[in-house]
């Protein structure tokens, strides 16, 4: 999958120790400790390049918050670990939908009518299970990359 291509994308990353994350407009923002999924979009010219500068974020290579993910990226404990992708597929809210275990009411999802598309789980194998099942639903192809 070429990164100009787009599609829908779950980045799948851990928090290692609760924490209470201001979150742009959304406020201070309490994260228990565990592993989240914040499903996203990248239908745009760039395509799936928004998932490498989410990746630059996460590992201090870049500074500047754009999103609400970027300020749970951003933080010391949090560590990406891998991105679900599905190429030429708007179902990001297909994929919010079908997770379910949501966290924090209106987090990455001001451009829609969804709860949240950030979700939480307790492991990383029951997390990227409900993730890769989500996007299995979509009529793209689908590809899990690990970060590790």
């Amino acid at each position: 999958m070429g990164e100009q291509e787009g599609g829908t994308y779950t980045l799948c990353l851990e928090l290692a120790t609760p924490a209470e994350i201001e979150v742009g407009a959304l406020g201070a923002n309490s994260f228990d400790s565990g592993w989240y999924a914040y499903v996203g979009s990248a239908l745009g010219s760039g395509g799936f390049s928004r998932v490498e500068r989410h990746r630059e974020l996460a590992a201090g290579k870049r500074d500047t918050r754009h999103w609400h993910i970027d300020y749970l990226l951003g933080h010391s404990e949090s560590r990406l670990d891998s991105v679900v992708k599905t190429t030429s597929v708007d179902g990001e809210c297909a994929v919010a939908s079908a997770l379910d275990s949501p966290t924090i009411t209106d987090f990455g999802c001001s451009d829609c009518s969804c709860e949240t598309h950030l979700f939480f789980a307790s492991t990383r194998e029951q997390l990227l299970s409900a993730v890769e099942d989500a996007h299995n639903l979509l009529s793209g192809a689908t590809a899990v990359d690990q970060f590790r």
